[in-house]
């Protein structure tokens, strides 16, 4: 991490407890060596951002507070994406029974903003302000169809050594055919047995803004139905960039 601006030290170490609780610190010895801040240090701080409601401290240790969550309902409300995008999952979730999510890019990695789970097969571990890979998820891979020069290196990142030039080579493949068809696939690289087709929104002025995927079990999502999915996630993304000014 970077080093803060002057004067701000005090503000970026609560931030850190922050996401150190967030991030399963439960205790105040947790929360020291998450943060690497001394002891008294980090009780202060805590001290603090449980009275302002930040966090809570109860049975179960230290836990994220109300105060967050009113924060992240205004975040979510303030995005116009989840607003005007929500009819539209509706619909889609209505008619074909299976998970629906909507995301964005925010850094290197996918965030979830909304989630309609399916009424048939196994529940995905996806949720609301989860986090995911770009390069393993549909809707990641549909966020990067504008973003050629960096599928190499976010790929190698994102796998993490584990793959060779040939997996590389594949996954370029995959990609550029995913770019020309404008919708992505999904095809179990992030869960065993979960497959998705997903669709960029773009915005206005044409960018990229958010991608919509449509998710199942592989037995309800064999080939075929994948390939019939195209064309009506692909609508569905259109008729939500349509409502952000995409012409």
């Amino acid at each position: 991490m970077t080093a803060p601006p002057p004067g701000t030290q005090t503000l970026a170490r609560g931030l850190a407890v922050i996401r150190a609780v967030a991030g399963g610190a439960t205790t105040l010895r947790a929360l020291v060596d998450r943060t690497g801040l001394g002891r008294s240090t980090a009780h202060r701080l805590a001290q603090l951002l449980v009275a302002e409601g930040y966090l809570r401290s109860g049975r179960d240790g230290y836990t994220l507070g109300p105060t967050l969550i009113e924060l992240g309902f205004q975040a979510l409300h303030g995005n116009p994406l989840p607003v005007v995008a929500r009819p539209v999952l509706e619909e889609l979730s209505a008619q074909l029974r299976d998970t629906v999510h909507l995301a964005v890019r925010d850094g290197d990695s996918v965030l979830y903003l909304d989630k309609l789970a399916g009424t048939r097969g196994a529940e995905m571990r996806s949720r609301i302000g989860h986090r995911m890979p770009l390069t393993r998820t549909g809707v990641g891979m549909a966020l990067l169809l504008d973003s050629a020069p960096e599928w190499r290196s976010l790929f190698r990142a994102e796998a993490a050594g584990q793959v060779d030039d040939q997996d590389v080579e594949a996954f370029l493949a995959r990609m550029r055919e995913y770019a020309e068809a404008g919708v992505a696939m999904d095809l179990e690289d992030n869960e065993p047995g979960i497959r998705c087709v997903a669709a960029p929104i773009r915005d206005a002025g044409g960018a990229i803004a958010g991608a919509v995927s449509v998710s199942a079990t592989r037995p309800y999502m064999p080939a075929a139905r994948m390939r019939g999915l195209t064309a009506v996630v692909g609508r569905a993304a259109a008729q939500v960039s349509a409502a952000l000014g995409h012409h």
